[in-house]
């Protein structure tokens, strides 16, 4: 699943040399911690007049995978 945040967030920023990932794992729960570079977090969140939806559909095909692997997980977005 780190993998798949890795291509998605690289194929959105402008560097994709500086995108990182973070995985905090629990029982059930894995914490994924995605940081990009400051310029690239609006394209990341979708601020540029998409109301978040660019996370959004991150963390559902991020929710989705993990459901197929009997996990829970969750993708925050590091500032």
């Amino acid at each position: 699943m780190k993998e798949l945040i890795l291509v998605m967030a690289r194929a959105l920023v402008d560097k994709p040399e500086e995108v990182e990932v973070r995985e905090v794992k629990g029982g059930i729960t894995v914490i994924f911690e995605l940081k990009v570079a400051k310029e690239d977090l609006g394209k990341i969140i979708g601020k540029q007049g998409k109301q978040g939806k660019m996370a959004h559909a991150m963390r559902t095909i991020l929710i989705a995978t993990a459901t197929k692997l009997k996990k829970r997980a969750v993708l925050e977005i590091i500032e």
